[in-house]
């Protein structure tokens, strides 16, 4: 008994989104009697195109494709300015196409890894930090950067020009943000390594595509559609959020994101209000600010942990420090839009 409860807290802890999700979406059911009409709360557009996203991503990372670019780019670098500046622009560039989480499981090892190479331990938390910084700003690019993103395109039907054009301020500030932070790395030299050979393991190819998949954030989406689905037929909570949410959607959108995270501030609040473009600024604004933020904030922080243990409490120091000016400096371009 004790090895289950045991085996139950772990899984908890590993997909505490899924797992939250999944208990208040069974909590919900007691509200509204479950009927057919459940599967018309899930937007099936979302989880699909979020499937064949996973897919491709999963095809791009078994072909190795980003990180044999990036090491072609680190064969030109001379000094730890120009070695950071790759490790984090990577992260921005690469997260456009294939998320901001998929980015940073990449990314984040192999950015500890060559600063461990070359002796510069030192930068580690700063880059790692950085580099989550330029995911959430990448992933605002095109409406398929982030899981975020991606429920709200399929939702708001926005094309994707003016879905870019929405953020595009909020892109640039954000740039310039990450620009300045690297003028405090010293221009150092440094001798990069020899790097191992890259090996594209061709046995079982198909099957891994379709085993790295994240399916219980698939169940997250359809979980959280069955819960806004719930709620939306409760006339308490539906009142409630209606007259909260409806006007204030940039703002709650920030402050749902550093509670939730701002997969489910994105399917909370657009299950309530209309004004998409608010929503979308909102959440993309609060990916910024706590760890739990977005989830691509806490897939950094435990890559880290599980490298360095004892880098923990200053890595959430300098973290939060930097999330917490990048987030009151795009809430400042708001107002001033």
């Amino acid at each position: 008994m004790a090895g289950l409860i045991d085996n139950a807290f772990n899984f908890f802890k590993k997909e505490i989104i899924f797992s939250i999700s999944l208990i208040l979406a069974i909590v919900s059911c007691f509200f509204v009697k479950p009927n057919l009409n459940y599967f018309n709360y899930i937007n099936w557009e979302t989880i699909l195109l979020l499937f064949v996203i996973m897919l491709i991503v999963e095809v791009l990372k078994n072909l190795a494709i980003f990180e044999i670019l990036v090491r072609k780019l680190l064969t030109k670098i001379g000094n730890a300015r120009e070695l950071v500046l790759v490790l984090v622009f990577i992260c921005f560039f690469s997260s456009i196409f294939i998320t901001n989480d998929v980015s940073l499981i990449i990314f984040v090892p192999f950015a500890i890894l060559a600063l461990k190479k070359v002796g510069r331990a030192d930068l580690i938390i700063l880059t790692v930090s950085l580099q989550t910084i330029a995911a959430n700003v990448g992933c605002m690019v095109l409406p398929i950067g982030a899981p975020h993103n991606i429920v709200m395109y399929t939702v708001s039907q926005i094309p994707f020009e003016s879905f870019f054009l929405l953020l595009l301020p909020y892109i640039v500030v954000s740039l310039i943000f990450l620009a300045i932070m690297l003028f405090y790395v010293s221009k150092d030299n440094i001798v990069l390594p020899k790097m191992s050979k890259i090996e594209i393991e061709r046995k079982n190819f198909l099957k891994r595509i379709f085993v790295g998949v994240d399916y219980y954030l698939l169940l997250t989406f359809i979980a959280l559609f069955i819960l806004i689905g719930n709620l939306e037929n409760i006339p308490f909570f539906n009142s409630l959020f209606t007259q909260w949410i409806v006007g204030n959607e940039v703002l709650w959108g920030v402050v749902a994101s550093q509670v939730i995270s701002n997969v489910p501030a994105a399917m909370l609040l657009s299950g309530f209000s209309s004004n998409y473009e608010a929503i979308i600024v909102g959440i993309n604004i609060g990916g910024f600010g706590t760890l739990i933020a977005s989830m691509a904030n806490l897939i950094s922080y435990k890559i880290l942990v599980r490298e360095y243990d004892e880098f923990k409490i200053r890595y959430l120091v300098v973290f939060t420090f930097l999330n917490v000016i990048m987030l009151s400096i795009l809430l400042g371009v708001y107002f001033l839009l």
